[in-house]
């Protein structure tokens, strides 16, 4: 034992001193991010001295670390859903619902994807575009991509990602900004699912996310689309539960696979009528003072897919039905004047 913490004494320093000059080392002159430079020049074709030039740019932000290190989806429901079911984000989404429903009812029929929803993303993500994000994308992904070890993998694909998409749309990579992840624009994309997923709404000829809410508003409902929503079709229901049965269905994830007559077999009660054999998933969040049960289908599960989180996709939905309701009270009210 003595012999070990005797290694390790010497070990450690060097390994802590390796990172902290990695850390501090010009991030052009990095070994790894040196190594992803020469992968983009022999796979993809760019120029290294472009690459050298725009990378010296950059900089490495320990307060994008931090901030990914505490997202809000941590909170339990009873703090998280405060954060977006509010009076005003329910007050300017029916405002912006109304101000823009032509371009909403187009991307609905197209797509098939609820208006209301469309919109509800929007005030989850950005405030209906009043908060897209401070931090130059570029630096969030290099410093994610090569200092965030936990999902580095992951960030170095969206940079990747990110630099074609910058060469394809014709743009400045650092004058580009989003959110300490690299989510950009009214709908937060990162920038697979820009590439993938991002539509000229408008035809001007060009996929702008950033300053025009037509194509945002057809990229999300595009999203939704090609990611399996069904329309016309139910998104989530509450449920209760007794006996013990239902627990082992808490584990089988998000993904609808549970029939829902097998569901309703161990102790799950949905007040909806819904085909026994319609595929679902049981979700368990911790209300304030009791756990709160919900039943998702399939249309809940793609909501995920815009974020991997249960808070998300019901805060997501429940919005979307508080700025529907608002709606309907204004426009009545407008009728009686």
């Amino acid at each position: 034992m003595r012999l070990l913490i005797i290694a390790l004494s010497l070990y450690l320093p060097v390994l802590y001193g390796t990172q902290v000059l990695a850390q501090d080392t010009p991030l052009a002159q990095r070994a790894d991010v040196r190594q992803f430079m020469q992968r983009m020049v022999d796979e993809h074709r760019f120029q290294e001295e472009e690459l050298e030039r725009l990378f010296s740019q950059a900089s490495r932000q320990q307060k994008i670390i931090d901030a990914i290190s505490r997202p809000a989806e941590g909170k339990p429901w009873h703090q998280y859903r405060p954060i977006f079911i509010t009076e005003k984000r329910i007050r300017l989404g029916a405002q912006f619902y109304r101000r823009h429903a032509q371009s909403l009812r187009r991307a609905e029929a197209l797509y098939g994807v609820p208006a209301d929803i469309i919109t509800a993303i929007l005030g989850v993500e950005t405030f209906y575009g009043r908060y897209k994000g401070s931090h130059r994308v570029l630096d969030a992904l290099l410093t994610l991509g090569f200092d965030y070890p936990k999902r580095g993998k992951f960030f170095r694909g969206e940079l990747e990602h990110f630099l074609l998409l910058t060469r394809e749309e014709e743009m400045d990579p650092l004058s580009i900004m989003g959110s300490y992840a690299g989510a950009m624009g009214y709908p937060q994309f990162i920038s697979s699912s820009f590439r993938h997923y991002a539509v000229d709404f408008d035809a001007d000829g060009h996929r702008d996310i950033w300053n025009n809410v037509d194509d945002a508003i057809g990229s999300i409902a595009n999203y939704f689309s090609r990611h399996g929503w069904q329309r016309g079709r139910p998104v989530v229901f509450p449920a209760r539960v007794s006996g013990d049965a239902y627990a082992a269905y808490l584990k089988k994830g998000l993904k609808p696979q549970i029939p829902v007559g097998e569901l309703r077999k161990r102790g799950v009660s949905i007040n909806a009528r819904l085909p026994a054999g319609e595929k679902a998933a049981l979700i368990r969040l911790q209300g304030a003072e009791a756990p709160e049960y919900w039943v998702g289908l399939n249309n809940f599960y793609v909501i995920t897919r815009y974020n991997h989180s249960p808070l998300y996709a019901l805060a997501v939905y429940q919005l979307s039905e508080e700025i529907r309701r608002q709606d309907s009270l204004e426009t009545a009210q407008l009728a009686d004047d």
